[in-house]
């Protein structure tokens, strides 16, 4: 990046509030807070947007994973039609697999010892699919297939989407030589996100989490990307984009039920569009991004989501056998918010702090 070599505060804002709201929607999931004492103060609209926007915050990290991987790409060698293969291939295993790795191995440990929350069960699954759907980066084709996983194998069916869009866009890169040529393609991949997500029916788990609606999301993120790099928009455009992106986000978020009438799937686009747009209004700023007092817990989460989003779900089960050990009171669920989403951060800066950064020092030290 020269845009992304600095760190960019308000992006690491945005991908905070997005694991935030991923981990929110998973405790939700089994302490709603609708049902809980919150529901005397707040409207249920706000509860409903704290606890069920997660799929959503998923399409925003598949724009912005978009937005900074093309990014550094751009800055890194000055044209997409230039990047090294091995240098990608290699950057992105150095972040990737070793917690992939880890995450795997406790899991399929977890599971041998029959412990409760991580036993795979489901008939036509098995521990052996589900290790080699985690690796082969076909998770969500296996969910879509035989249903959901237990909680911690669930959160890889983006992993798959991403990774898969990351092993062909180098060589799309390459074979297509010019932006004239890529752009097409990557236009009609973004504009094709609501028919792809119509198209699918009759089966919800393979219309949350199939291929092409991801990879569209990603690809409007890499169209901003190469907007920016090559004629960035005006100082008054750029604030436009990124307080009108800010706006519509913020409406989906609270008004995704009402906008889904009007809609549908076309929401979805409107979504990843918004983040596109913040993220080039961001990005194109003559200003230059800085941490803004109050908010620098946000921008830990952000630098952390990876770390955070494969491990929040050992936090999460914890934190509800124990709401349930204690009575499992739905008017005081929202207490046991604090220690997940505490936990949830700490165990994340764990794993980064003595794992997932130690180990991708050490790999890029020897293939780079």
């Amino acid at each position: 990046m020269s845009a992304a070599a600095t760190r960019h505060h308000g992006i690491d804002r945005l991908r905070g509030l997005a694991i935030v709201l991923v981990v929110l929607h998973h405790i939700g999931l089994r302490i709603p807070l609708r049902e809980t004492v919150l529901a005397d103060w707040l409207p249920r609209r706000v509860l409903d947007a704290l606890n069920y926007n997660g799929y959503e915050a998923v399409f925003v990290f598949f724009v912005v994973s978009g937005f900074l991987i093309a990014g550094n790409a751009l800055d890194r060698w000055g044209d997409l039609a230039r990047i090294d293969l091995r240098a990608f291939y290699a950057r992105r295993a150095s972040r990737i697999l070793p917690l992939l790795f880890l995450l795997v191995a406790v899991l399929a440990l977890l599971h041998g010892l029959g412990v409760p929350d991580y036993v795979i069960h489901r008939p036509g699954q098995s521990l052996a699919g589900a290790v080699a759907s985690a690796l082969g980066l076909y998770l969500n084709w296996y969910e879509g297939h035989t249903g959901y996983l237990p909680g911690n194998w669930d959160v890889l069916w983006s992993l798959s989407i991403e990774e898969v869009f990351y092993l062909g866009f180098p060589l799309v890169c390459l074979l297509t030589r010019r932006p004239r040529a890529l752009v097409p393609l990557l236009l009609l991949l973004a504009a094709s996100l609501p028919w792809s997500l119509a198209a699918i029916d009759g089966n919800e788990i393979w219309k949350e989490k199939a291929y092409l609606p991801g990879m569209a999301a990603i690809a409007m993120g890499v169209l901003g990307a190469l907007w920016v790099h090559g004629r960035p928009p005006r100082a008054w455009v750029a604030r436009l984009m990124r307080w009108s992106g800010a706006g519509v986000l913020a409406l989906i978020m609270l008004a995704m039920p009402w906008l889904w009438r009007w809609l549908h799937d076309g929401v979805m686009l409107l979504l990843v569009a918004a983040t596109g747009a913040l993220l080039v209004g961001m990005r194109a700023s003559p200003h230059p991004s800085h941490p803004v007092r109050g908010w620098r817990w946000l921008e830990r989460w952000g630098r952390l989501s990876y770390e955070i989003y494969l491990s929040h779900m050992f936090v999460v089960f914890a934190t509800v056998r124990l709401w349930r050990f204690a009575g499992a009171d739905p008017r005081s669920g929202v207490i046991w918010y604090l220690p997940a989403l505490a936990g949830s951060l700490a165990l994340g800066w764990g794993v980064a702090r003595f794992f997932t950064q130690p180990c991708e020092r050490w790999w890029r030290r020897r293939q780079l």
